[in-house]
């Protein structure tokens, strides 16, 4: 095993630890959260409350205790700067909607970018006590359980997760749907993107497609995807580019080619090794 291996292995052990407790206290205002304050951030479908801030903060905290050079890009407080070569990336409470809506439908999305690349991505589910937990060559597991895709699985006889929000037009997303139902497949959107990834990751969704979408909601799912076998679009990475958004897509190896031609994306990408 290289340094760099053992350096990766060490945040992923990390990574998984920090994930249930964060999992565990956000739940804990899951549970009492008809007493949250919830805040809009300009769109009234895009929220915020305290649990997400303390939630970021205890990551924020944990990690930078254990790797202070490392650099921290969370949703609620933004990117951190470090010069190890690793980057932190996370949303505290990735499907906020869901979350302050009584649905159980949210995660806490954990990954950890290497020179640009996610060698990292754990996502637990408290609500049903799921962690979902991959690193660069190592494979992708839910609960102990290793993940594997295969060819079987496509648009026709699977679903498919579909993003959506106030960044892109509903003609754009009606028109990922038309295409997706007249090429035999179906749909779900469940809140979170970073929960549907994981689901791509687990072979329960076929793909996950969102034209816009930003760095802490995929890069987690993104190394689930690829460690479980499966595809991504590339997510740009340098310098300030990754804090902006972009389009995600991670397939299942049966499903590839048909998302990439619904979303009109060249047919080039990442795909496991």
């Amino acid at each position: 095993m290289t340094a760099e291996d053992e350096e990766i292995i060490a945040r992923w052990k990390l990574a998984e630890r920090i994930a249930v407790e964060a999992g565990s206290h956000a739940l804990g205002y899951y549970n009492r959260r008809e007493t949250l304050v919830i805040e809009s951030k300009g769109d009234p479908q895009d929220v915020v409350s305290i649990a997400d801030r303390e939630v970021e903060e205890l990551i924020r905290s944990r990690t930078g205790e254990a790797f202070g050079a490392d650099g921290f890009l969370g949703e609620e407080y933004g990117l951190t700067g470090g010069n190890s070569g690793f980057t932190w990336v996370v949303d505290p409470i990735d499907g906020t909607s869901p979350f302050v809506h009584g649905m159980p439908n949210w995660c806490v999305s954990i990954a950890v970018l290497y020179k640009g690349e996610p060698v990292i991505g754990v996502i637990h589910v408290p609500c049903h006590d799921e962690l979902y937990s991959s690193a660069l060559g190592q494979g992708a597991t839910l609960n102990g359980k290793p993940l594997k895709l295969g060819q079987q699985k496509t648009i026709r006889n699977a679903v498919t997760g579909i993003g959506a929000n106030h960044h892109v037009t509903p003609q754009s997303v009606a028109k990922i749907v038309e295409d997706l139902l007249a090429s035999g497949g179906n749909f779900v959107r469940l809140g979170s993107g970073a929960l549907m990834l994981a689901y791509v990751a687990a072979g329960r969704l076929v793909g996950y497609y969102e034209p816009y979408m930003h760095a802490w909601d995929c890069l987690g799912g993104y190394c689930l995807v690829r460690e479980a076998g499966g595809w991504f679009l590339p997510f740009p990475s340098d310098g300030e580019r990754l804090t902006k958004g972009a389009p995600v897509l991670a397939t299942g190896p049966g499903a590839t080619n048909d998302l990439q031609r619904i979303a009109g994306i060249e047919q080039t990408g990442v795909a496991a090794a």
